[in-house]
């Protein structure tokens, strides 16, 4: 961040990114977003690249979809491994955090680096609260090897600065009956990031079988806020705001002003 300050800071992406942008839009300095940064000036295109010449031909984020995440999952391509973005493997599932802290070292878990690692019951209702649980350890006998990625999947976050093919924020999760609660040990799991495509390659019928003998989980609270929490909370994909607040925030002052004139 301090050489992204004395390159220009974000005045200089803002300027670069124009093509891109509505430039006439108004802003709070009362001129417009391109007259605010006419100037910015770069002082380190290693550090700020131009836009004809990106880091990547996309974006360091996509959006998958597929049988497994109906609503949507999240993977971080730009810290992924090339050679994992298309990738067929067996699961291996793991119910909650707990359960992948007991087993994952363990010399009997059936788990190589073609293994696509399932985390349940990290997601927002699941955890609860959706922590930083994304990034699962690799088994230490794996990295003694030198396996240093693999494929892995949760409902849960993981840090900006972590790494690894990691599948994230599964929509609809575990704990409400989401797909990715169906998933046993063996299942095939296919992800193809190109196509944007996260795929259990388990028929609808035998899906059908499990879904009508699933469960939810025990709540974790049955009273006060965090009672309140699981009751209100909403998915990843709409943002895990509280159900109530949509569209019930609160205006006052000058914003009741500025929604009047508009």
């Amino acid at each position: 961040m301090e050489d992204f300050f004395h390159a220009g800071g974000l005045p200089v992406v803002l300027r670069e990114l124009l093509p891109l942008l509505h430039g006439d839009a108004p802003t709070v300095t009362g001129r417009s977003l391109a007259d605010n940064v006419r100037d910015a000036r770069c002082w380190n295109e290693d550090v700020i690249r131009p836009l004809g010449i990106p880091l990547a031909p996309e974006g360091g984020t996509v959006i998958l979809f597929g049988n497994l995440c109906p609503d949507g999952a999240v993977l971080k391509q730009s810290a992924a491994s090339p050679a994992l973005l298309v990738h067929r493997g067996r699961a291996v599932v793991f119910e909650h955090q707990a359960d992948i802290a007991r087993r994952i070292d363990d010399p009997a878990l059936a788990i190589d680096e073609t293994s696509v690692l399932v985390l349940k019951h990290a997601g927002p209702k699941g955890a609860p609260g959706m922590p930083e649980w994304g990034a699962a350890p690799i088994p230490a006998r794996l990295l003694k090897r030198g396996v240093t990625d693999m494929v892995r999947i949760s409902d849960a976050r993981m840090s900006g600065t972590s790494y690894g093919t990691v599948v994230l924020h599964m929509a609809p999760e575990s704990a409400v009956g989401g797909p990715l609660a169906l998933v046993r040990d063996g299942d095939q799991i296919e992800l193809d990031v190109p196509a944007r495509r996260l795929t259990l390659r388990v028929d609808d019928a035998e899906l059908a079988r499990r879904r009508a003998a699933w469960t939810p989980p025990p709540p974790h609270y049955t009273s006060g806020y965090g009672r309140l929490f699981l009751d209100h909370v909403l998915q990843a994909d709409t943002g895990c705001d509280f159900d109530f607040l949509r569209g019930r925030r609160p205006v006052t002052g000058a914003e009741s002003v500025l929604e009047t004139r508009l």
